[in-house]
């Protein structure tokens, strides 16, 4: 076990599956108390870290939901005492068609933002008290390369990692006085399970990411639990407001 966050208690949204299940892992072997937050079914993963004699629990939360997400808060410091870690991870992405923008629906946009722009906005609203009174906290939100790179195709998703990208620097003003740290990190396309079934993301869009990166290979979502842990740890703190880039050399800056 790595101890850097022995005993934190972090609640991680999306945890169910693909990279929010690789984070809820990585911050267990990292020492934390591990909350799988979802409005998918999160107990396996849950179940997995208790089985390393981690602490860990699952709580099906939605995001876009302001009672769901103040319960959950509630619900995690009523069992752990407290909420030291919240990641941002919750989002749709994996199961999105690639489509030209004047043929995304007014519904589907408002859902994309309603989760990726107004979930993590509530979630860190629901833990600032928590984290203000303990004087200390860290947030971190889930960005994406493609806010930077101005990605085709995608406008919803990419205009929505821009806003969590603006969001972040914000938090961090209102929240540093409180000596909570919010960052973000900014993935490549990551091979998670969900998007390896998504056909808009195999093939020559796998194939064109693999070659915009330095280090040239398919990414998966444990290549970004060494960035994670750093930002959540007392390493980083005196880190705020940034967006880390983790896509092995896609995009530079």
């Amino acid at each position: 076990m790595d101890g850097r966050l022995k005993d934190k208690v972090a609640i991680v949204t999306g945890g169910a599956r693909g990279i929010g299940a690789a984070f809820c892992e990585g911050l267990a072997q990292a020492g934390a108390k591990v909350v799988v937050a979802d409005v998918l079914d999160g107990s396996a993963v849950a179940e997995r870290i208790a089985e390393r004699q981690a602490p860990s629990i699952y709580i099906r939360a939605d995001v876009t939901s302001k009672e769901s997400v103040e319960s959950l808060v509630a619900d995690t410091v009523r069992e752990f005492r407290t909420v030291d870690i919240l990641v941002n991870n919750a989002a749709l992405f994996a199961d999105l068609r690639v489509k030209p923008f004047q043929d995304i629906e007014e519904e589907e946009w408002d859902r994309v933002m309603a989760v990726n722009v107004r979930g993590p906005f509530q979630c860190a609203k629901a833990v600032a008290p928590v984290m203000i009174a303990n004087k200390k906290g860290r947030i971190v939100n889930l960005a994406s390369g493609t806010a930077f790179k101005g990605t085709g195709h995608l406008l919803h998703y990419v205009a929505s990692k821009g806003a969590v990208v603006s969001m972040t620097r914000s938090l961090a003003r209102e929240l540093g006085p409180h000596n909570i740290c919010v960052n973000a990190i900014a993935p490549g396309l990551t091979m998670s399970e969900a998007v390896v079934v998504n056909p808009d993301w195999t093939g020559k869009a796998r194939a064109a990411g693999i070659a915009a990166r330095a280090i040239q290979r398919d990414q998966v979502p444990a290549d970004l639990i060494s960035t994670l842990i750093y930002l959540c740890s007392d390493e980083s703190g005196f880190v705020t407001g940034q967006t880390i880039s983790v896509d092995g050399g896609a995009l530079m800056r």
